[in-house]
C-alpha cells in the first residue's frame, strides 16, 4: 500500500502557478492539432504533459541542522570556483567568494529555493544574455538576478538567478529588508537555466562537481 501512495505522489505533483497559462496554451494547441490529425494531436499530447511536468512544484524536506546552506535549485554542480568575484552590480569589488554552479536542464524542478535563513540585504536584476547555462561565460554575460542574504552572524550568502539559452523569464519574489527561511520557495526560472551560489570564503563548502542536487534539501556548505 505504501508503495501505491509513494507512486501516486510521483503522478499527483503540485503545479507551479507560474505554469498554468502555459498548460493552458498547450492544451488548446493540442486539442487544434488533434482535430488536424491524431499525429499532430500526440505530438501535442506530449508537450502538455512535459509542460505540466515542468512545473511540478513538489514539497521538500528542508534541513533542520543550524549553519548550513541548501542548494537553490534541483541540477547537478558544474562548477565549483574558489577566489572568485561577486556578480559586479552587488558591490563587492575586489572581495573574492568561493562559487558553486548549478545546472538545471529541462527536466528539473526550476522552483527556486533559499539557501539559508536571514534578512535580504540586496536584490538586483541585470538584463542580459542568453547564452548557453552550461558556458563559462554565462554568469558574467547572461540576463541574471542576483539575491544577498545576510545571516544573522553577519555572512553575505550571495545567489543568482542566471538565464539559459531557452530560459527567457527570470521571476523572483523576495524584496530588500525581509526575513526569509531556509527552503523557503522564492521564484522560478522557466525553461531551463542555472543557479550560482557565492559564499565566504570561510564557509565549508559540502557539495562536489558532478553531484546533483535537491533544491531546498541538498546541504550545500556549513558555516561556524
Amino acid at each position: 500500500m505504501n508503495d501505491f501512495y509513494d507512486a501516486l505522489k510521483l503522478v499527483l505533483f503540485p503545479i507551479h502557478k507560474e505554469g498554468y497559462k502555459f498548460i493552458l496554451i498547450f492544451a488548446i494547441a493540442t486539442a487544434i492539432l488533434a482535430m488536424l490529425s491524431n499525429f499532430l494531436g500526440l505530438i501535442g499530447l506530449v508537450a502538455t504533459l512535459w509542460c505540466i511536468f515542468f512545473f511540478r512544484d513538489p514539497e521538500r524536506v528542508i534541513p533542520v541542522e543550524e549553519s548550513v546552506v541548501v542548494s537553490p535549485a534541483d541540477g547537478v554542480v558544474t562548477r565549483v570556483e574558489y577566489n572568485v568575484e561577486a556578480p559586479e552590480e552587488l558591490g563587492y569589488g575586489k572581495q573574492k567568494f568561493n562559487k558553486i554552479s548549478v545546472f538545471l536542464n529541462v527536466f528539473n524542478v526550476h522552483v527556486n529555493r533559499v539557501p539559508v535563513s536571514g534578512t535580504v540585504s540586496k536584490v538586483v536584476y541585470r538584463p542580459g544574455k542568453f547564452l548557453s547555462a552550461n558556458a563559462e561565460e554565462a554568469s558574467l554575460e547572461n540576463e541574471r538576478n542576483a539575491v544577498v542574504v545576510k545571516t544573522k552572524n553577519g555572512l553575505d550568502i550571495v545567489f543568482v538567478q542566471v538565464a539559459g539559452l531557452v530560459a527567457r523569464r527570470i521571476i523572483s519574489e523576495l524584496k530588500e529588508g525581509q526575513e526569509v527561511q531556509i527552503g523557503q520557495k522564492y521564484g522560478i526560472i522557466r525553461f531551463g537555466s542555472r543557479a550560482d551560489i557565492y559564499l565566504p570564503e570561510a564557509v565549508e563548502i559540502k557539495s562536489l562537481l558532478g553531484q546533483t542536487m535537491i533544491g531546498g534539501e541538498t546541504i550545500i556548505a556549513k558555516y561556524n
